[in-house]
């Protein structure tokens, strides 16, 4: 696979293009440390949006879902979908209300998904899905029996018409407004786990997991 992905009239960046990027090492980085997507579709003739969790493969995202789902017997069909996910890195406050914006790192992702059906492939999916949210976790848990995994659609889509945009920095203020009296700069933010809460019966120990940084 190529280090690079091409960019298409779908995955240009057209506003601020100096934040574009189509390395797969920086698209990689963002998938992998999200946690949620969004993934677009149509139903019946009207645009749908929803979340779900992902894990990557190389260069192919799984999703995996009920297959009762709407979205996930939409997605096995190969429909047309629009896959998005975003790290919100701080809020980037300026002088002026015009100026507010976000630093943060977003990956979009189109592509046509195929379903996977193989007992075997499933499962594994489905550890991917498991070792993304929590490495280690899969190797402790009780694996999908039968009836669960014909139970689960799980679908595979090529990172290759995708790109990301990354903002940094502090705010753009114009100098007209740098002597307002009013704070500048930017406030970080960041996703990460508190203390574990457990489930009645639950006697294991959860180890390392204690204010585990997500992000």
């Amino acid at each position: 696979m190529s280090a690079s992905l091409d960019p298409t009239p779908r995955t240009q960046v057209k506003r601020l293009p100096t934040r574009g990027h189509f390395d797969r090492g920086v698209v990689n980085a963002i998938l992998d440390e999200g946690i949620v997507c969004h993934v677009g579709f149509v139903h019946e003739g009207s645009p749908v949006v929803i979340p779900t969790g992902y894990g990557r493969r190389g260069d192919t995202l799984l999703l995996h879902g009920s297959a009762a789902s709407r979205m996930f017997r939409t997605l096995a069909s190969g429909a047309e979908i629009c896959v998005t996910v975003t790290l919100v890195d701080g809020l980037v406050l300026a002088k002026s209300a015009f100026h507010h914006s976000m630093n943060y790192r977003s990956v979009v992702i189109f592509a046509k998904a195929r379903s996977l059906d193989g007992p075997e492939e499933k499962r594994d999916a489905l550890r991917v899905f498991t070792e993304h949210v929590l490495p280690g976790r899969w190797a402790t848990t009780r694996p999908p029996n039968g009836q669960e995994l014909k139970a689960t659609l799980v679908v595979a889509l090529p990172i290759e018409e995708a790109s990301a945009k990354i903002r940094t920095g502090p705010p753009m203020d114009d100098e007209e407004d740098l002597s307002w009296p009013v704070w500048a700069g930017v406030l970080p933010l960041r996703v990460r786990a508190d203390d574990p809460v457990p489930a009645g019966g639950s006697e294991a120990v959860a180890e390392g997991w204690t204010r585990r940084s997500l992000c």
